[in-house]
């Protein structure tokens, strides 16, 4: 700190500015373990808020316009955040971010004959469309079920609505081809 502020005469913020390991500090949403770059945990969570904000039950808007903000919002997040080295989370954040756009598709059908009509145009056996719109289990218990998963693909979501994958996103950075 005297070296910064004698010969190089530079104002400093005692409460910002600090020495100590890389491993301590973050900067610009990044910390740092050895060699290596992370997105860091606070950045991590504001990232979940965001999707399950933009995922939200009671978010009155389109399909359309829901996938159009996440691809939005994930491709500018991965553009910034898509420098660290940190894959573990992402296969288990982007299968979340599909369970959370089942609940919506579930919630957004509403009544029993409106589940079973869209998920037999999506290709789901008839019984277990039927016992599935039937359930009173709520939407998020409900997304993950067999007609849910089988009507509602993941490349149902990518090809036909245009879901951006999150993993896919990291994967293009990492290693191009």
């Amino acid at each position: 700190m005297r070296f910064l502020r004698s010969p190089l005469h530079l104002e400093i913020n005692e409460q910002k500015s600090r020495v100590g390991p890389t491993k301590d500090c973050t900067f610009l949403g990044f910390a740092f373990q050895g060699s290596r770059i992370y997105w860091s945990p606070e950045a991590f969570q504001d990232f979940r808020h965001r999707l399950r904000q933009l995922t939200g039950r009671s978010w009155g808007v389109s399909m359309a316009y829901r996938i159009r903000k996440l691809n939005e919002y994930i491709r500018g997040w991965m553009q910034y955040f898509g420098l660290s080295q940190y894959y573990r989370p992402v296969p288990e954040l982007d299968a979340w971010l599909r369970r959370r756009l089942r609940m919506c598709f579930w919630k957004q059908w509403r009544y029993v004959r409106t589940k079973v009509r869209e998920l037999l145009k999506l290709g789901t056996a008839k019984q277990t469309a039927l016992l599935t719109a039937l359930s009173r289990k709520g939407p998020w218990h409900l997304s993950r079920t067999l007609a849910t998963q089988t009507g509602m693909t993941n490349q149902w979501l990518t090809e036909t609505l245009g879901l951006v994958s999150i993993r896919a996103l990291w994967i293009a950075l990492h290693y191009p081809s």
